[in-house]
């Protein structure tokens, strides 16, 4: 039976990542994500407000999927520390792992905000066709040999942390730093589709969402990670066809 502590930290993180979709939903339905729709010049401020949205969106995203991985990291820590320090132990080492976690996807935010920001610079029937890319690259991704190992240790709690443990104060933020890189690598292409494909939009949001949970932790995943790749490079080429299809993907309509 899990203990206590470990229930108590899941709540605390699932309550996290609730408070995290609330903020998801409010914006999306206030409209926020509008800039996602139209060029803009890349700035300091508007870089920041977008990874700052990012954070707030991959923490609603991605820690679901990473709670196994998260409390499961927690137990271990727990039954390797003296009984007298366990509660106060785990805590701080779960939140380390979770925070560098989420550090290393809010600092991916970064790179997503420069390639958007290209890609909205690119005129005319270019940027559907850069959406076409976009969408056939994450496809064949989905289908690597390199999705196919980030996605297991993603699905492999238990042996990802035998293999990555290291005792000493540290190591709760080098496995939370070797975790968000595999997981980092597992759903990189999917982000992309997000922003490029979807302009972050709630319904995009919700999908990819699925997508990635579907992937890490229902049985059959990996032909989940396939499946989905085929459906991307499909219709990748379809927008390649049919451009005016970019648009409507990112729920505006074609000019």
């Amino acid at each position: 039976m899990p203990d206590r502590a470990t229930v108590l930290t899941s709540a605390l993180l699932l309550v996290l990542a609730a408070a995290a979709w609330v903020s998801v939903v409010r914006s999306s339905l206030q409209g926020d994500n509008m800039m996602m729709t139209m060029p803009m010049p890349a700035t300091w401020a508007a870089g920041t407000v977008f990874v700052l949205g990012w954070a707030v969106m991959m923490a609603a995203m991605m820690l679901p999927s990473a709670l196994p991985m998260i409390s499961l990291y927690g137990a271990i820590h727990r039954s390797k520390v003296a009984p007298a320090h366990r509660v106060i132990a785990q805590g701080v080492s779960v939140a380390g792992f979770a925070a560098v976690y989420l550090v290393v996807w809010a600092g991916s935010g970064v790179p997503v905000y420069l390639a958007h920001t290209a890609l909205m610079a690119v005129p005319g029937s270019g940027f559907a066709y850069g959406i076409a890319v976009v969408l056939a690259a994450a496809g064949v991704f989905q289908l690597s040999p390199l999705k196919g190992a980030c996605l297991r240790a993603c699905r492999s709690p238990l042996g990802f942390l035998l293999g990555h443990w290291r005792p000493g104060r540290w190591a709760s933020l080098t496995l939370g730093w070797y975790h968000a890189i595999y997981c980092l690598g597992c759903c990189w292409a999917l982000m992309l589709v997000l922003v490029a494909a979807g302009a972050m939009g709630l319904r995009w949001v919700l999908l990819i969402t699925a997508v990635v949970a579907a992937e890490k932790l229902l049985p059959g995943g990996e032909w989940i990670a396939r499946a989905t790749g085929v459906a991307l490079v499909v219709l990748g080429v379809t927008v390649a066809l049919r451009p005016e299809l970019a648009m409507v993907l990112r729920g505006a309509h074609p000019m």
